[in-house]
């Protein structure tokens, strides 16, 4: 084999993957189709608005906490190289962004062949043989895939075809001057189509089967975001524009103009309208042509995805594996793995798996007494700095294994599914989570919101720290800690106190538990 690992993408899935690679010392290339990294943020956003926010200016000196307000920046041990320092817009324009990715390749020598595009993936001789243009073929033992999106997702719905795409529809307002315009879906991609094409459109209707989700309320930064909904001022000040529940049935081009056929969700009506254009804004999904027969992954959610472990590798392709936006799929529309600053650090622990895996080196874990005080110190410390556990909230867990000798394992950043599968008799999990049910109620509503003080049911609805007590991957105990406003855990009566008494009470025994030997994970 040429190569330990061949990445596809230098992307920031990819350059992450490449720097922690490099760290291990193992011997890998990155191949990327375009001429520099970060090809996909050269064309989107289409209007070059990100939303991932950028905030250079917390308040805070400790680079680790500072991370947390920063969703654009790259783990490395260059205090330098942070995408705070390219530009102070909160929401930053897409092309500082292709400038960062370009310096932190070519600060950390990363090995990029550009222009590079990879054409087909076969299996050969146990490992990989990857074809790109030219007929250049590189070999891998493993093969990690981290191109992100590579093609538009559109529903099955008859004459969809004939409709425009997000990716490739004019961002110029003009070419719709008095035209009445369909977008089809509700999320970012489509409200901010819609807000650039306002001041020019004669009518612009939204349509898609399901209400709006905020991002706000469910804290899913996926969801449709305030910098994208201006377009619903103008949807209820009845400006000739409009949002639908419905399900489009059928999209028919005809002398013109496009005749579409929907149903309201919540009506028993079905209506014939007419549009000058009709744009699909349905999302994106994995372009899997690059497979060849020999190791074509199954996939997941509509064939949107590939269908991964919990150690991102393909359920079906043994040493194929996926970085990245593309492994969104373990927690879909839920947490941050969609988002760099969420897989920034799943592309760590990712590593880490590599590394346990194939060539033995264990997880990274510091050495504490089995002692409650001792363990609630350490899990409070993290709890109230760790960038990882707390942009990967729920996803990622500090895992303790207690060990016969009166010790612990202090393992950070653990994939929680990894966690549990790892076949530990005994453990404790550490976790930032919001509350059960935090998406049922409006956050704005300070009614509501004075309610949750008087009933012990709402409590906890933020953001908070969980403990579960594991055995053999199953959980005995939970604890929940108190939330607070400034994110400060370190409270004697709220926080310390319980946390000592749970660790008393279950520390003890598990102590005394010798740890089963852990299953292939």
């Amino acid at each position: 084999m040429d190569v330990d690992y061949l990445v596809i993408g230098a992307g920031p899935a990819g350059l992450q993957l490449g720097y922690f690679l490099g760290k291990a010392g193992r011997e890998y290339v990155i191949l990327e189709a375009g001429a520099t990294p970060g090809t996909f943020y050269r064309t989107y956003p289409r209007h070059r608005r990100m939303i991932s926010i950028n905030k250079p200016h917390t308040g805070w000196s400790d680079p680790e906490l500072a991370l947390r307000m920063d969703w654009n920046s790259l783990l490395s041990d260059d205090p330098e190289l942070l995408f705070t320092r390219y530009t102070e817009r909160y929401f930053p324009d897409a092309g500082d962004y292709v400038r960062y990715l370009i310096d932190f390749a070519k600060a950390h020598r990363l090995p990029v062949v550009h222009d590079c595009p990879v054409e087909r993936i076969e299996r050969e001789d146990g490992g990989f043989a990857v074809h790109a243009s030219g007929g250049r073929v590189f070999r891998a033992r493993r093969v990690v895939v981290a191109t992100g999106f590579g093609r538009s997702y559109l529903p099955p719905i008859p004459g969809i075809e004939t409709a425009e795409s997000y990716t490739d529809v004019s961002i110029d307002p003009e070419d719709f001057t008095d035209q009445r315009v369909l977008i089809i879906g509700k999320g970012n991609s489509a409200f901010e189509t819609a807000d650039n094409l306002v001041e020019k459109a004669a009518l612009i209707h939204l349509a898609g089967p399901e209400s709006i989700k905020f991002a706000w309320r469910t804290h899913f930064i996926g969801h449709l975001r305030a910098v994208n909904n201006n377009f619903l001022d103008t949807y209820q000040l009845k400006t000739q524009n409009m949002v639908l529940d419905a399900t489009i049935q059928d999209i028919e081009r005809r002398d013109g103009e496009y005749l579409v056929t929907m149903a309201y969700s919540r009506r028993d009506k079905v209506v014939r309208l007419a549009y000058d254009r009709v744009i699909a804004c349905t999302g994106f999904a994995m372009d899997g042509s690059i497979f060849g027969p020999t190791c074509r992954p199954e996939t997941a959610i509509h064939g949107r995805f590939p269908a991964l472990t919990h150690e991102w590798e393909s359920v079906n392709v043994p040493g194929l594996y996926f970085a990245g936006t593309l492994t969104q799929v373990r927690d879909f529309k839920k947490y941050t793995s969609a988002f760099i600053h969420g897989f920034r650090h799943g592309v760590l622990a990712l590593t880490r798996v590599l590394e346990q895996k194939y060539e033995g080196v264990p997880w990274p874990a510091a050495r504490l007494p089995a002692e409650a005080g001792a363990v609630t110190d350490a899990v409070l410390a993290r709890l109230n700095r760790s960038s990882a556990l707390w942009s990967q909230y729920t996803f990622l867990c500090d895992l303790i294994v207690p060990g016969p000798d009166g010790t612990v394992s202090y393992l950070e950043e653990v994939p929680v599914d990894y966690a549990r599968a790892r076949g530990d008799r005994s453990c404790f999990a550490v976790t930032l989570e919001y509350g059960a049910g935090h998406d049922a109620i409006d956050p704005f509503d300070v009614a509501v919101g004075r309610a949750w003080e008087a009933d012990p049911a709402h409590e906890d609805r933020y953001m908070h720290p969980v403990i579960r007590h594991y055995r053999n991957g199953e959980q005995v105990a939970a604890l929940h800690l108190a939330e607070d406003i400034y994110n400060d855990w370190t409270s004697e009566d709220e926080h310390r106190a319980p946390l000592r008494s749970f660790l008393d009470h279950f520390l003890v025994k598990a102590t005394a538990c010798r740890p089963a030997k852990a299953a292939r994970a």
